[in-house]
């Protein structure tokens, strides 16, 4: 087997890795990590180093690693039939029940379930539906699709215009055209002086009406948005806010897709973050927590009300002409039956609510007076802390000081993986469902000494404010 060096030096020379500075890596100035057991909360790497992964991979080791069950699920499928294509109404026993059960679970009133393999390919094809949807409505202009600043919706070319993050788009030729870009709801950055959050909320659906009445009803066919901002700063939305925005949508006659790639099955002490804040939506985007990361799968999920559009077209138009060679693939079915058999039989939303309220009572009470600490906000098990030069003012530190990074590195090298979010000096928290309270507490005590030690960094330099 070679040695660490080696897989190392592999690595370096073929592997094209996302979001990674690439010549810092191909000249030696990145390290690779190799990833090689986990177990729980934890993973080890290949020279025997653990950390507690306080981001559950990438929000998606909902169930923890080392389930031994869905490995054996896997196999299991994996020996019987590996591969077959579900084009022409070709299926598996593994994916009609996992169908089934997601259309039960589902919020809102769902029909039919298409899979891809990822939240991006999800989300191309829910604005594929949109399109194809008010088509056979008779509403060929009706196709723009209204995103949210800050929203995370995926890195592919539709999914990564919806994406309302900058960098997504920087020399990639994004957005293209019929993406539109309404506010985000963080009440912390956006309120006006002396706001509530209800008016705060109500204030948000005015510029969403105004948006598409700008551009013209018969123009915007979609709203999409995640029920708790994810990647954009893991940022519950404001009392009042989906009401209101509910409201202006069903006015104008706008498809809502709920992208519930990070909330769904638990992560906000929900089964969907929908069904927490009583979204009603039309189509539901799935990934990450389906499988808990064991397998790639993603779903988009089609009301009945959209269903019956498509479905009464068909003599008129033929068949619907959309699918990937591996949608619907009998391993990853499988992996994912056996991932929501633990989520169900465990109650990992239940334990995700009173986990996740263990979680943000820790980080208060450890944070909320920090100086440099201006929010400290989560829902279930999603929590972040973002960083400020002025508590009074709200002002952030300059870019260059890569607060949140100088942070989250400090984690890292203490053993925990806590996430630098993109977007400002914010540290992010989305940890295994299965986390228990002695772990929670370990991560926490991590987290700030982390924080204390950038904080002395911090004062030296001169950038808190006294």
């Amino acid at each position: 087997m070679a040695n660490v060096a080696e897989i190392a030096e592999m690595d370096r020379k073929t592997v094209l890795h996302p979001f990674t500075y690439l010549k810092d890596y191909a000249s030696g100035g990145i390290h690779p990590t190799i990833v090689e057991t986990g177990k729980g909360v934890r993973i080890q790497d290949a020279s025997g180093r653990e950390y507690i992964d306080g981001f559950a991979g990438l929000y998606c080791v909902n169930i923890g690693y080392g389930r031994t069950e869905v490995a054996e699920a896997i196999a299991r499928q994996a020996y019987k039939l590996a591969y077959y294509h579900s084009y022409a109404a070709h299926t598996t026993e593994a994916l009609a029940r996992l169908s089934d059960r997601l259309v039960r679970m589902a919020p809102g009133k769902m029909s039919k379930v298409f899979y891809g393999l990822s939240g991006s390919d999800a989300n191309e094809t829910q604005a594929k539906i949109v399109w194809y949807y008010n088509n056979l409505r008779g509403k060929p202009q009706k196709k723009k699709i209204i995103a949210r600043e800050r929203g995370y919706h995926g890195c592919s070319v539709v999914s990564g215009s919806m994406t309302g993050l900058g960098f997504y788009h920087d020399h990639m030729d994004l957005p293209v055209s019929g993406i539109l870009r309404t506010g985000v709801p963080h009440f912390y950055r956006g309120a006006h002086p002396g706001e509530t959050e209800e008016d705060f909320s109500a204030r948000r659906a005015d510029e969403l009406e105004a948006l598409i009445l700008a551009e013209g009803p018969d123009t915007v066919g979609a709203f999409i948005a995640e029920p708790v901002l994810g990647t954009g700063g893991i940022t519950p939305p404001p009392s009042g806010y989906w009401p209101k925005i509910q409201a202006v949508l069903r006015k104008y006659d706008v498809l809502l897709i709920a992208d519930e790639v990070i909330c769904g099955f638990g992560r906000t002490g929900a089964m969907f973050g929908s069904d927490l804040y009583g979204i009603e939506p039309d189509l539901v985007t799935i990934a990450k927590g389906l499988t808990s990361g064991y397998a790639p799968l993603s779903a988009s999920i089609v009301s009945q009300k959209v269903f019956e559009v498509m479905e009464e077209a068909t003599p008129r138009v033929g068949a619907f002409s959309h699918g990937y060679t591996y949608s619907g693939h009998p391993i990853s079915a499988a992996a994912a039956n056996a991932v929501l058999d633990i989520v169900e039989r465990e109650d990992l939303a239940g334990q995700s609510a009173r986990k996740g309220d263990y979680l943000l009572a820790r980080l208060k009470a450890e944070f909320a007076q920090n100086p440099i600490v201006g929010e400290v906000r989560g829902i279930g098990m999603l929590a972040a802390l973002e960083f400020v030069a002025d508590r009074g003012t709200k002002a952030s530190f300059d870019p260059g000081l890569k607060v949140g990074a100088r942070i989250s590195q400090a984690a890292r090298d203490r053993g925990l993986i806590a996430r630098a979010m993109p977007h400002g000096d914010i540290l992010g928290f989305a940890p295994p469902l299965v986390m228990t309270e002695a772990e929670i507490d370990e991560m926490v005590g991590i987290a700030k000494a982390a924080v204390d030690s950038v904080l002395v960094d911090m004062d030296q330099q001169g950038a808190v404010a006294g």
